[in-house]
């Protein structure tokens, strides 16, 4: 009988792997198919700086630190590539920024057109709708803490709600993407139940996941075929609502979102304008890899802060020093970039939990790497930016939260490409100032206007999404009150 070849298999090299390869199914098993990536966490540490992982016919290979990291950065050799979990997404987000292959048409387009959404002009009129979404957040929590007090939970302090942290900071960036990608409010803060968008969003993200690992299983053609008609109600409904939203806007010429941009703005030198089934893929895009990503790296921050006082006191001590007395004031446009040190520990908490927790890379042309190891355009190697992080040879205590590593000083002295939260090169992510502006306006806001407490007894727990996100991480927030002489120390 003739065997199919395995996808990705590097001409036939290996590498070290988890666990003994059995026949047909390889190493099924060595990774919990409902946490895979922090299966490859757990058990690829011990496994070098490149390794392998073989489920059916499907190959994966890691690379876990920042030397080879540094050779794969490189554009003028290697590139993007869509490993299976990225390519099952296509059909939903098709050749949408993140999913788009690199010799697709739209996607260079689509760049060129959207990237002065993110310049610098472009964020500061983002601001204002950043800066009035976390001030509905905080409202929403003061009518909470005050139907507590109602109820008789109060502190020395004055009244103290309850935050499930991850879930309300996705409702905070889910409501500032779709107000500054399309004008649309959601009614995450005034509304009871989760809007109906969300929760098809997410189905739709797990069935993609759950394909991306079936692919070359037996039977996986009827398996997806499966996923893909429990998902259809949710896909459609995903699908009519952006087509909605986009017809509505299709006679309206303003440019002040990045709908109006897409629908109006035409390529200067070609003329070329993005098609409207294009622009669906490109706001779905933005959704569903902006909202999560600055969610999740919210939630991290606010975790280690938690856990960690003199880093909390720094931090709210700046925030107090830039913001004044008033605790209800929220930062101006030229204050954010201020906040050096509450930057300081949104990178640090992105380094040990990037929530965007690896990307994919692929030669284009054959080429060695690590001076021993043969590629073709073909293979693709996937960079764990969790080991990658924590890389003993650049980091000294990896596992302990320290934002002064991201003093100018100390990153001069780590080599190129260490840290890579929002990926690399021509491929990296595009909403980056825009998710970075965000995260430091409503850290700073919130450490200015609330303590903030954890449950003690509260052991992390990392849930895999299309990103990583903290799971059932709560703090107790008390409206506070700034000593006049508030500055940092």
């Amino acid at each position: 009988m003739l065997r199919r070849p395995v996808n990705n298999d590097w001409s036939g090299q290996r590498f070290p792997h988890p666990t003994k390869r059995r026949p047909i199914i390889g190493e099924l098993g060595a990774s919990d198919p409902r946490n895979p990536i922090l299966s490859v966490l757990q058990w690829g540490a011990r496994l070098g700086p490149i390794f392998e992982l073989q489920v059916f016919r499907q190959k994966f290979v890691f690379v876990a630190s920042a030397e080879l990291t540094a050779e794969l950065c490189d554009e003028t050799r290697f590139c993007k590539a869509l490993p299976p979990a990225i390519t099952a997404l296509r059909q939903y987000a098709g050749d949408g920024l993140f999913t788009a292959f690199n010799d697709e048409p739209n996607w260079q387009l689509a760049h060129e057109l959207l990237m002065p959404a993110f310049t610098k002009a472009a964020m500061r009129s983002y601001h204002s709708t950043m800066t009035a979404t976390a001030c509905e957040l905080f409202d929403y929590w003061d009518r909470r803490a005050v139907g507590a007090a109602d109820a008789g939970a109060t502190t020395d302090s004055g009244a103290t709600t309850d935050s499930d942290v991850t879930q309300d900071m996705t409702k905070l960036t889910m409501e500032t993407l779709t107000r500054t990608a399309f004008s649309r409010d959601f009614g995450s803060f005034t509304s009871p139940e989760q809007h109906p968008f969300v929760a098809a969003m997410i189905r739709a993200l797990e069935t993609g996941r759950r394909k991306g690992g079936l692919g070359t299983a037996p039977g996986g053609r009827f398996l997806t075929r499966y996923l893909d008609h429990r998902n259809a109600e949710h896909q459609a409904y995903i699908d009519s609502l952006l087509d909605k939203v986009i017809a509505e806007r299709a006679d309206d010429h303003r440019q002040d979102d990045l709908l109006g941009i897409m629908l109006n703005v035409a390529h200067p030198e070609t003329g070329e304008k993005l098609s409207m089934l294009n622009i669906r893929y490109q706001i779905l895009t933005f959704l569903v890899a902006g909202h999560e990503t600055t969610s999740g790296a919210l939630s991290f921050t606010l975790y280690y802060l938690s856990q960690n006082p003199e880093c909390l006191a720094r931090a709210r001590a700046e925030a107090d020093d830039i913001l004044g007395d008033d605790p209800t004031a929220m930062p101006t446009f030229e204050q954010v970039p201020k906040f050096r040190y509450i930057r300081r520990c949104l990178d640090e908490a992105l380094r040990i939990w990037p929530t965007v927790p690896a990307f994919a890379r692929s030669p284009r042309a054959d080429t060695e790497i690590a001076g021993r190891y043969r590629m073709r355009p073909q293979d693709w190697a996937v960079i764990m930016l969790g080991l990658v992080h924590r890389d003993p040879e650049v980091w000294d205590r990896p596992d302990v939260y320290d934002p002064d590593r991201f003093l100018a000083e100390n990153v001069k002295k780590r080599p190129a490409h260490s840290y890579k939260p929002f990926g690399a090169g021509l491929r990296a992510c595009i909403g980056r100032q825009f998710a970075l502006h965000e995260a430091v306006l409503v850290l700073a806001g919130l450490l200015h206007r609330y303590e903030l407490a954890a449950d003690p007894s509260y052991q992390l727990a990392v849930d895999e999404r299309l990103t990583m996100v903290p799971k059932d991480f709560h703090l107790s927030l008390t409206k506070r009150t700034i000593p006049a002489t508030a500055g940092i120390g």
